[in-house]
């Protein structure tokens, strides 16, 4: 599992409080868009090493990048398209996975009330 860099600061649950469900998918569809190889569609791990610092990640190492790149890479092909991209951040991000957890157990409780 790929480690978070020191610097990094877990926003998502911020920004999903803030920004609702709709608004967090729709931020990180523009982070997606900011990261990836024009070109080819996805992310690279080129294009990563070259717009990192847009998201604040210039302080991430290689390895870190890598890692992120493997983490991420669900199918295999060596670059992320953007369900991958997607999957990624909420991973990276316990606090909101968490929350996620609970909104499902929820809403499969309250579904379970109405059968």
């Amino acid at each position: 599992m790929a480690r978070k860099s020191a610097a990094f600061h877990d926003l998502l649950p911020v920004m999903a409080e803030q920004l609702g469900g709709e608004g967090l998918i729709n931020e990180l569809c523009n982070g997606f868009q900011l990261l990836m190889d024009k070109e080819k569609g996805v992310i690279t791990l080129d294009s990563l090493r070259l717009n990192s610092s847009l998201l604040g990640l210039r302080d991430m190492g290689e390895a870190e990048l890598l890692s992120m790149m493997t983490e991420g890479d669900l199918d295999g092909d060596g670059a992320l398209n953007q369900m991958e991209f997607c999957v990624l951040m909420f991973r990276l991000s316990p606090e909101l996975m968490e929350h996620s957890l609970s909104f499902l157990q929820h809403a499969f409780h309250n579904q379970l009330k109405t059968c």
